[in-house]
């Protein structure tokens, strides 16, 4: 009788107690792969995709987790803004329509002397209030300028003429620095070479390194819509090496500026008195702080707070640079009338403010020696007084 062929091993199938019920119509075989039919597990292997082929395309999308960090993240940091946002509206409006008038007057002061940030008392207060709060808040007008009978300066025996001093200030709102520049003659004006409105000034620090001067400060200002100008057009007048390079003859100006004998002249005058007077420097900012050694008057906060830039001279001829830091943690900044007592505190006999706020800045020996309060760094300048 021949004998049954056995069956394959990929067909044989293995029972045990209890694999299925006996007499259930359910009963089926169990299928059982054989060892050598079972998948092993190997090491990963690297596949590479074509750039440009679907599966790279496939595995370049973004995930949907990742997306929704993303869109998560987003969120919260625009919730973020939104209420730093209304967090900053809310104070100006406690400043303003706050109960405090001396606290309103030296907000919407500060404010106003900024570029960028003019618009914001606007925002709470009518044109007329803000008029109002202006002149209770200001120097008073004075046709006074500097005496030009003066006679010579007798500079200091005790020290060597080419003495240059580097001192701090400090104030209950701000700290900044002094220079004192004992030889006024070191004292020259820096500017471009074309005055253009399309066109680009120097940074403070390349006015000093092409003069080979020992330092500088900023010196006039300059058109500035909106804290966006770049530099290239001064405000004013401009005189340089005896020349009137800026402004007219008949326009009237606040003036800053040395003469042939190297005293200091400040105070309201014409292009033309400036000629006269034989100035070999000069550019127009203001107020006047300190006229023939008397302070001007000033009412109320005189400016706000605000980073500051102010020339001055002794009476012994030596010149007083001044650079207030501002709009900083640690130092808010200075009013009129804080820049007037340094320089009552320093000697001044003549004194006025030159262009301030983001274009503070002093540079002595190839370093800035203040904090600039630009976010972007030192500004674009189209004049600036140098320390040769």
């Amino acid at each position: 009788m021949p004998s049954k062929p056995n069956p394959s091993p990929a067909r044989r199938h293995i029972s045990t107690a209890g694999a299925y019920k006996q007499g259930s119509s359910s009963q089926r075989p169990v299928y059982r792969a054989p060892d050598n039919a079972r998948p092993t597990v190997s090491s990963p292997k690297t596949v590479y995709r074509a750039p440009g082929s679907p599966a790279a395309a496939r595995s370049a999308r973004p995930r949907g987790g990742a997306a929704r960090t993303a869109g998560r993240v987003g969120a919260l940091l625009g919730t973020l803004l939104a209420f730093l946002l209304a967090l900053a509206l809310g104070a100006c409006l406690i400043f303003c329509k706050g109960p405090s008038p001396t606290a309103r007057d030296l907000f919407v002061n500060t404010m106003l002397e900024t570029s960028a940030l003019k618009f914001v008392p606007r925002l709470f207060l009518s044109s007329g209030e803000i008029d109002a709060i202006v002149k209770r808040n200001s120097v008073a007008e004075t046709s006074e300028t500097t005496d030009t009978s003066q006679g010579e300066f007798q500079p200091p025996t005790d020290k060597p003429l080419d003495t240059i001093e580097i001192e701090d200030v400090h104030g209950p709102t701000y700290q900044g620095k002094m220079m004192i520049v004992y030889d006024p003659s070191r004292i020259q004006l820096a500017c471009l070479d074309q005055f253009s409105s399309s066109g680009k000034g120097k940074k403070l620090a390349e006015f000093v390194e092409e003069a080979g001067a020992v330092g500088g400060i900023n010196a006039g200002g300059f058109a500035d819509e909106n804290g966006m100008g770049s530099g290239g057009m001064p405000i004013g007048l401009v005189i340089r090496d005896g020349d009137m390079l800026m402004g007219q003859a008949g326009g009237s100006y606040s003036v800053i500026g040395f003469d042939g004998n190297d005293r200091l002249h400040v105070g309201q005058m014409t292009g033309a008195e400036a000629m006269e007077r034989g100035l070999r420097g000069a550019v127009s900012f203001g107020p006047a702080f300190i006229i023939n050694g008397e302070p001007v008057d000033v009412t109320g906060s005189g400016g706000g707070l605000n980073p500051r830039t102010v020339m001055g001279q002794r009476e012994d001829g030596a010149v007083l640079l001044l650079t207030i830091d501002g709009r900083q943690p640690h130092s808010l900044g200075a009013n009129y009338q804080d820049c007037i007592k340094v320089m009552q505190d320093y000697g001044a006999v003549n004194a006025a403010n030159l262009d301030g706020g983001s274009s503070s800045q002093m540079i002595y020996q190839g370093e800035t020696i203040n904090v600039c309060s630009s976010l972007y760094g030192p500004r674009n300048l189209p004049v600036a007084w140098l320390v040769q």
